[in-house]
């Protein structure tokens, strides 16, 4: 099986009840920096401090500690996907995709831990 090729990024996936207070206390207590809002959709990016490692929170009046899902950067989702598919690996569903912003597929370890593929689509 070949790996997907990555983008240099990883986005930690948070829940979150209040966008503006999560800011606030990431920005206050750990320094991190806004990327943006997608108020449409309930999402939020803040940067860390490492090169392509970002904090997304997503609006979630119900969070459970423990939810984070780690977001992979890839070049090609469908690509990355159809070989994951094809080596057995279970996906939640079909790909989302946000034109103008971002691909989206969710899929899950052996244990059972959900992992996430993503694809830019903002022609940065």
């Amino acid at each position: 099986m070949t790996a997907p090729t990555y983008a240099n990024d990883l986005v930690l996936s948070f829940p979150s009840t209040d966008l503006k207070r999560t800011r606030d206390w990431y920005e206050r207590h750990l320094g991190f920096m806004y990327r943006f809002t997608a108020e449409a959709i309930g999402w939020m990016e803040l940067h860390s401090h490492m090169q392509g490692v970002h904090l997304g929170f997503a609006l979630n009046t119900e969070p459970k500690p423990g939810n984070c899902v780690p977001v992979i950067g890839v070049v090609d989702l469908d690509d990355a996907r159809q070989t994951l598919e094809d080596a057995g690996v279970s996906f939640d569903g079909d790909t989302i995709v946000i034109p103008g912003m971002v691909k989206l597929a969710t899929f899950y370890d052996p244990d059972n831990n959900a992992l996430m593929f993503a694809q830019d689509l903002s022609q940065k």
